[in-house]
């Protein structure tokens, strides 16, 4: 392979950092404008050692998946991201090589071995982390049993030191005209034996990981959750006008929100 061809298929040189960052802003502010709130269930991220090669990997409920993806990497986890999709459908959207995205074909042996090949390459040094949807669907956040595709399991089986982040996502609605982007990080898993150990422990982890989220969305405690951004609030429309012009003639401030969230516990 020349050199050229090897930059062209290669994600670490194509990332641009600055293209990055403009697409973090992007994504920030789409979240914003579609959710309540995008929110981390305490206590947030677990340590992970900077020198461990990482793979944050998570079920797949909706099309928000990739977006909530990069906000948490320039909000919480910041080191550089990179993560597989579809050869097809990345050719449709060729900037996306720019932001850390690669190519493969789930369905044949030749997209198994590059999924493999640029994934050990990724993981080579500890600054950068992979992010994938392990379910390789859409899926129900509740669905049980968790079922995911072996690919992971086999790269994680294949770079010494690596560790193994679980993510649960849901996207429920409480008590506003918004549904609420909420996460959590499992504990972190490392050092099994082989692929088929590896399987076993990344399915265990991240099923245990939806079952918190899952208890934690329906409580619908604001508190239980980190605020990693703020979103829209209200419903707008003749009825935000109406409770702004209600609030003004009684004197009082106008709040949007049907139940507020709780001050933070420094402020109680």
């Amino acid at each position: 392979m020349s050199r050229a061809a090897e930059i062209r298929d290669d994600p670490v040189a194509l990332r641009a950092p600055r293209l990055c960052r403009f697409f973090t802003g992007v994504m920030e502010r789409q979240m914003r404008r579609g959710f309540r709130a995008v929110r981390m269930l305490r206590p947030g991220l677990p340590d992970v050692s900077a020198d461990a090669p990482l793979v944050v990997y998570s079920n797949h409920p909706g099309w928000w998946d990739p977006a909530f993806y990069i906000v948490l990497q320039g909000r919480v986890l910041r080191r550089e991201g990179f993560g597989p999709m579809e050869a097809d459908a990345l050719e449709r959207y060729g900037f996306m090589k720019r932001i850390g995205i690669f190519g493969v074909d789930p369905g044949s042996r030749a997209g198994a071995a590059r999924f493999l090949r640029v994934g050990a390459h990724v993981l080579s040094d500890p600054r950068r982390c992979l992010w994938m949807t392990a379910q390789g669907r859409f899926a129900d956040p509740r669905e049980r049993p968790v079922e995911l595709r072996p690919g992971l399991a086999h790269l994680m089986a294949r770079v010494p030191g690596a560790v193994a982040l679980p993510l649960a996502l849901e996207y429920p609605f409480w008590s506003e005209k918004r549904p609420e982007a909420l996460c959590h990080f499992g504990p972190p898993i490392a050092r099994a034996a082989d692929a088929d150990a590896w399987q076993a422990a990344l399915t265990e982890g991240l099923e245990a990981a939806q079952d918190r989220l899952a208890a934690a969305a329906m409580a619908r405690d604001p508190a239980a959750f980190e605020t990693v951004l703020g979103g829209r609030r209200g419903v707008g429309g003749l009825y935000g006008a109406w409770s702004r012009l209600r609030a003004a003639t009684r004197g009082k401030s106008h709040d949007p929100d049907h139940l507020p969230d709780p001050p933070p516990a420094s402020q109680r």
